[in-house]
């Protein structure tokens, strides 16, 4: 198995992860340009990251990191739920802060990303050639610290606009 992520959104760093067998590690770290020819993380971003993994893990002396992943599970499964509710094509799986929303037709991604900032929300938009001609999504990010006062307007307001 392989697993990769990145430090960039979960750590406020930068960067990313492949985690997998000692044979596929080094074959990548061998074959993949980004080991040969990108910068390493500076070392202030990846005590950034190592704090963040202390903050997660508890090891900070609070339970910050505990209370945090808590109200981003329930923040993300809550607006994901709602999205559903209201008939949207929702991608992704409960308990991740990334929600995609399938806007499919290429044409509406402008305007549902100008419909979304005139009313104040930030969505990240997705079309050719990152995904399929025909599978344009919209993404959003949700957050442990939005509040349920701040998603429910936003979910108001992505019903008006879808």
């Amino acid at each position: 198995d392989i697993l990769m992520g990145t430090f960039t959104k979960s750590f406020g760093g930068m960067g990313g992860y492949i985690a997998g067998n000692k044979d596929v590690i080094a074959y990548l770290r061998k074959k993949c340009a980004g080991s040969s020819f990108h910068n390493s993380l500076s070392p202030v971003v990846c005590q950034q990251i190592i704090s963040s993994f202390k903050v997660i893990m508890g090891e900070d002396g609070t339970d910050i990191g505990k209370r945090k992943l808590t109200a981003l599970r329930d923040n993300s499964n809550y607006f994901r739920m709602r999205l559903m509710d209201m008939g949207l094509h929702v991608l992704g799986h409960f308990d991740s802060p990334i929600i995609p929303v399938m806007l499919y037709n290429p044409t509406k991604i402008a305007a549902f990303s100008r419909e979304c900032l005139k009313r104040g929300l930030a969505v990240v938009v997705v079309g050719f050639p990152a995904v399929p001609i025909l599978m344009s999504r919209a993404r959003f990010c949700i957050s442990a610290a939005h509040t349920r006062v701040e998603l429910d307007r936003a979910l108001v307001e992505i019903e008006e606009i879808a």
